[in-house]
C-alpha cells in the first residue's frame, strides 16, 4: 500500500520546513522541491497539457498557491482531496514605508489577517517575500528574498510610562506596531527599494540587480521551530496554522497508494477570505480539474466521485481558559486530528464526511475529536466551505488542536501531525469511495 513513515524523520522534515517556509512564496517553492525530488513533473497553466494515467504533476499560480496531481489507474474514478493555505497572519510591509523620527529608522506595516498583535513586541524580527526588479538588460525579473537575520523589532513601551499596561492595554496598529530597523547618523530618509536591491546584490551577485520595482514582503520571527516540554510534547513555532497542514498533506501525498488517483491542493490568502486568482474562492483548483476532466460532462462526474478533507488547524482546549470552549467538544493536544463541525456551514463536515473519516482512523489506528464552538461565540472558517461551494465537492473539516492560533509563536502536540498524516494517507490509498452526495 504505502511506504511507512518514519516519526523522527517526518517531525524533523515538518520543523525544517517551518522554518524554511517564511512566506507564501516560500512555502511553495519548498513544496514544490519535495514534489519533484519525489518525481513529479511541473506543467504550466500557460500551455496545453493534457494527464494520463499513471502521471504525477504539479502547478503553481501566483508563486503562492500550488496543485499537485496524481492520476493513479483512472483519474475518472473519482479523486482523493487534501486542501490546505499556504499564508499566515503577519505583518506585511507597506508601498512606501520608510519613516525618520528622531533618528530612528522605522518601517510601516500592513496588518495580514485576524493577527495577535500582543506577541509581536520584542521579538527579533526578519523580512521575507517576492521581489521583482530589473537586470542590467532591463529585464523584469522575479525572485524570493529573505533576510534571514534579526533586522527589526518593535519595542515596548515601558510599564514606567503606561502603569496601566497590565490590566487595560490595546495596540493601535497603525501607531504601535511600526518594527524600528535602526539609527541614522541623520535624518535623511533611505529608499527602500534601493535597501532591498542591495540585500539582493549580496545574495544573488549574479543576478546584476539594476533596480527594484516592486515587493511583498512581510515580516516574521527568526526564532526557529522547536519541541518544548518536560518530555519535548510540544511543537512551537510561527505559522503553525496552517503550514503544518500543508506538510501532513505532501506527506501523505507522497506516501499513500500510488494507483489511487489524489490530488493536493494549497491555496494563498485563505487567511483574508480567499478572494483571489490563487485563493480557494479562485478558478485556480477548478480550472485544473475542467482540464484534467475534458468536458463539463467528465467534470461533474469526476466531482462527485470525488471527496475533499479540508486541512486547518483548530482550536484545543485551553487550560487556562476552558469555559471559552463548548462542553464536550473541547480537543486536547496529543489526543489525535480534530473533526470541525458547524451547523450554519463555517465548516463543510456533514455527516457522510464524518462519518468516512472516523471509518479511515479507526482503521489506521488514529484518534479522532471533534470541535464545535460555543453557541454564543463566533465560529471561524476554511477553505472547505469556500471549496465545496465552487465546486460542489463533498468535503470533510478537520486539522490538529494548537494554542495561540494567529500568535507570532504557535504550540500544538509534536505526535499529532504525524496522526493526521496517517489518516490522510488511508483517506489517498482508498481503493473506492461510497457515494457522497
Amino acid at each position: 500500500m504505502h511506504r511507512d513513515l518514519d516519526p523522527d524523520r517526518f517531525l524533523e522534515g515538518l520543523l525544517g520546513f517551518l522554518d524554511a517556509s517564511r512566506s507564501p512564496f516560500h512555502a511553495v517553492r519548498n513544496l514544490a522541491r519535495h514534489l519533484e525530488d519525489a518525481g513529479y513533473r511541473r506543467i504550466d497553466e500557460r500551455e496545453p497539457w493534457a494527464v494520463t494515467p499513471g502521471e504525477r504533476v504539479y502547478l503553481t499560480r501566483n508563486d503562492s498557491s500550488i496543485v499537485a496531481l496524481r492520476t493513479g489507474r483512472d483519474p475518472t474514478d473519482g479523486l482523493r482531496m487534501i486542501g490546505a493555505h499556504t499564508d499566515s497572519p503577519c505583518l506585511r510591509l507597506k508601498p512606501e514605508p520608510v519613516f525618520v523620527d528622531r533618528g530612528y529608522l522605522r518601517l510601516g506595516v500592513e496588518v495580514y489577517g485576524g493577527v495577535l498583535l500582543n506577541p509581536w513586541f520584542d521579538r527579533d524580527l526578519s523580512l521575507a517575500g517576492r521581489v521583482h526588479y530589473l537586470d542590467e538588460r532591463g529585464t523584469l525579473q522575479t525572485t524570493l528574498l529573505d533576510f534571514a537575520r534579526p533586522i527589526a523589532v518593535i519595542p515596548s513601551l515601558a510599564i514606567h510610562l503606561d502603569r496601566e499596561a497590565n490590566s487595560n492595554r490595546s495596540v493601535n496598529a497603525q501607531t504601535d506596531i511600526v518594527p524600528v530597523l535602526g539609527c541614522l547618523a541623520d535624518d535623511t530618509r533611505p529608499d527602500i527599494r534601493a535597501l532591498l536591491a542591495e540585500e539582493l546584490g549580496r545574495q544573488l551577485p549574479d543576478a546584476k540587480v539594476a533596480s527594484v520595482l516592486d515587493y511583498e514582503l512581510g515580516f516574521y520571527d527568526t526564532q526557529g521551530a522547536a519541541r518544548v516540554g518536560l518530555e519535548q510534547e510540544f511543537l512551537a513555532s510561527a505559522r503553525l496554522d496552517n503550514l503544518v497542514s500543508c506538510w501532513c498533506g505532501v506527506q501523505a501525498l507522497l506516501h499513500s497508494d500510488e494507483a489511487v488517483p489524489a490530488l493536493l491542493v494549497c491555496n494563498d490568502h485563505e487567511e483574508v477570505g480567499s478572494q483571489s486568482s490563487s485563493g480557494a474562492g479562485g478558478p485556480f483548483l477548478r480550472s485544473v480539474l475542467e482540464r484534467m476532466s475534458g468536458s463539463a460532462d467528465g467534470f461533474v462526474r469526476l466531482i462527485t466521485r470525488s471527496m475533499l478533507i479540508s486541512a486547518d488547524n483548530a482550536h484545543g482546549v485551553h487550560p487556562n481558559y476552558a469555559d471559552r470552549h463548548e462542553p464536550n467538544h473541547g480537543p486536547v493536544l496529543g489526543k489525535g486530528p480534530v473533526i470541525k463541525v458547524n451547523a450554519n456551514q463555517r465548516y463543510a463536515s456533514n455527516s457522510a464526511t464524518q462519518a468516512l473519516f472516523r471509518n479511515l482512523c479507526a482503521g489506521a489506528d488514529v484518534p479522532v475529536q471533534t470541535f464545535v464552538t460555543r453557541t454564543d461565540l463566533g465560529c471561524g472558517s476554511t477553505i472547505g466551505p469556500i471549496t465545496a461551494t465552487e465546486l460542489g465537492v463533498p468535503t470533510l473539516d478537520v486539522g490538529i488542536p494548537q494554542f495561540a492560533m494567529h500568535s507570532i509563536r504557535e504550540l500544538c502536540s509534536a505526535r499529532d501531525p504525524a496522526a493526521l498524516t496517517r489518516a490522510l494517507i488511508a483517506f489517498q490509498s482508498l481503493p473506492t469511495l461510497p457515494p457522497l452526495i
